[in-house]
């Protein structure tokens, strides 16, 4: 099977796990933002990714000195992020309606990233060169380091971490799991971008380290000011 084939394949493994995720965490009779659910808020956020997706992959290619249109997983969150914190000023929601979120993202990220792993070197996701003897060769007898699969490892033990945390009833977790994730996802991504070819921005830092940060300072700021925020927050609890 072609790699093209194998990418669309783990796509739609990602997608279908994320739904699994949404339907096992109803099933824990868990309460979460009704908004997260409605036609308006989903409209916002499939818009922002999708626009987000193609913005931050393609001007990566640019800037790695590339030709073409790409998509990014990280340039898709940080697209729906944005999309729906304006879509909430606008329609003047105070509620913080990201938590049912975290598994399906943690999921969709550790599946998607196997996909780009087996799609090879027109994917554009491999590492730089390496020596270390679990290098990967992707087709052009160089061994690349597989940072795909250290994110997917990554992100798989997030979910894990969460999915505990879920039985567990462990309500800081389970309120605040989108913001969590993300400054979990910003940091581990932060860091595998110093292992990719891409083209730098500022300094040694790449499109991506950027965006990396952008993403972990806001996390961070919305954990910080997560207590302040609890009297207009529908809290997703047992």
């Amino acid at each position: 099977m072609g790699g093209a084939f194998l990418h669309t394949l783990f796509d739609i493994t990602a997608w279908l796990a994320a739904a699994a995720a949404v339907y096992w965490l109803a099933r824990q009779g868990l309460r979460f933002p009704a908004q997260s659910f409605e036609l308006p808020y989903i409209a916002a956020l499939a818009f922002g990714a999708g626009l987000g997706a193609y913005l931050f992959g393609s001007a990566n290619l640019w800037l790695s000195g590339q030709s073409g249109i790409a998509r990014s997983v990280e340039g898709a969150l940080a697209g729906g992020i944005v999309a729906i914190e304006l879509y909430k000023w606008s329609a003047g929601i105070a509620v913080r309606t990201g938590a049912r979120l975290a598994l399906p993202l943690a999921l969709g990220i550790a599946i998607g990233r196997l996909g780009c792993y087996f799609a090879g070197l027109d994917d554009f996701t491999y590492g730089t060169p390496t020596a270390l003897p679990f290098g990967h060769d992707f087709g052009d007898g160089v061994l690349r380091q597989p940072v795909q699969l250290y994110e997917s490892a990554a992100m798989a033990v997030f979910a894990i971490v969460y999915v505990l945390a879920v039985l567990n009833r462990n309500a800081f977790t389970i309120t605040n799991g989108f913001y969590l994730v993300l400054a979990y996802y910003g940091a581990q991504r932060f860091l595998w971008e110093f292992l990719k070819p891409y083209g730098t921005l500022i300094g040694p830092f790449t499109l991506f380290h950027l965006l990396s940060l952008s993403i972990l300072l806001y996390a961070a700021f919305m954990l910080a000011t997560a207590a302040k925020a609890r009297s207009l927050h529908e809290r997703a609890v047992a």
